[in-house]
């Protein structure tokens, strides 16, 4: 198939750390290799190099996790504002290679609510990104709906994004292989699974049928729920319970990213379940290398027109950048 080198690349999941979140995940940050954690603290170094070098034009950068989601109620709302403000003087400085998404304080929802209109509205940021569960709790509670419905007024996304899942749920599911082969709760399933179950609530809670217009992301080409999604359609029809059009939903509401997933059958399986406009491009950097995501869509099996739409047209679209 003939490709150009020519395109441009947004890639709309990439990650940094900001002291105002991570001092209070000393032990967390302690864990990671030094040359991850020097690039996470990049801005304008390694980043912005590494990104040349693959042809990145440009990257939508969201805090890593954890996030604020773990964080209590007393510092969380400072720590987001803190966190969203660096974030905003960094792409100030560098508006041709930077967007951001959001970190806001669930917990708090009316707080949520108005840190991510002032970060839209006054910072330029381009939506949110929640890291897991709010202290145990999913998303998808009544409680947290302020928040959705601020998304939906202000006409950006809230990207869903992976955490570690609950103790209880480790300890009962995952123990001992989180010990022996840590992946396992992270990136191998344990992040998929926690991810994906949070989508698929926010669908069965009714919070799409309040906020139609609401916008959700999900990474790592929709935590398999593309795979799924003919099984959840068909089974949520049957009898014994409310009928639900979950592939209605998901279709209309969900955007899906090829973060740290660089596979040709796992994309080809979305794009016959998806509109090509529902992909976007993103590499999951510094966990995913930018080399490995931008080289895997120059030579994916698709159209020209669907590459372009992928690598950036729908980014573009989605975020108005």
């Amino acid at each position: 198939m003939e490709q150009s080198n020519s395109q441009c690349v947004i890639a709309v999941e990439e990650h940094f750390m900001h002291a105002a979140l991570t001092e209070h995940f000393a032990a967390a940050a302690r864990g990671q290799p030094a040359p991850l954690m020097a690039r996470l603290h990049d801005f304008t170094g390694i980043r912005i190099d590494e990104m040349d070098a693959a042809g990145i034009d440009m990257q939508v950068l969201s805090h890593q996790s954890p996030g604020s989601q773990r964080l209590a109620d007393d510092v969380a709302r400072a720590a987001c504002r803190s966190v969203n403000d660096a974030l905003a003087a960094v792409i100030a400085e560098t508006s041709d290679r930077f967007h951001g998404f959001a970190m806001i304080p669930t917990m708090l929802p009316q707080a949520a609510a108005d840190e991510l209109q002032r970060a839209v509205e006054e910072l330029g940021l381009k939506g949110a990104m929640i890291h897991g569960m709010s202290r145990g709790e999913m998303i998808d509670g009544k409680a947290y709906w302020p928040i959705f419905a601020r998304a939906e007024k202000l006409d950006v996304p809230v990207y869903l994004h992976p955490a570690l899942p609950d103790k209880e749920v480790t300890a009962r599911y995952y123990a001992p292989y989180d010990e022996s082969h840590p992946m396992f709760t992270r990136a191998a399933w344990g992040f998929g699974v926690e991810a994906g179950t949070q989508a698929i609530r926010l669908i069965l809670s009714g919070v799409l049928d309040r906020h139609p217009d609401l916008k959700i992301i999900l990474g790592h080409l929709g935590e398999a729920l593309p795979f799924w999604l003919p099984r959840i359609d068909e089974s949520l029809r049957r009898p014994g319970g409310p009928s639900v059009d979950f592939g209605a939903a998901f279709r209309r509401n969900f955007w899906i990213t090829t973060s740290g997933f660089f596979a040709d059958d796992a994309l080809l399986l979305c794009l016959k379940v998806l509109e090509p406009e529902r992909v976007l491009f993103a590499v999951d950097w510094p966990y995913a290398d930018n080399r490995d995501g931008v080289d895997w869509m120059h030579e994916a099996p698709v159209d020209a027109a669907t590459r372009d739409a992928i690598f950036s047209g729908n980014a573009k679209r989605l975020l108005g950048l």
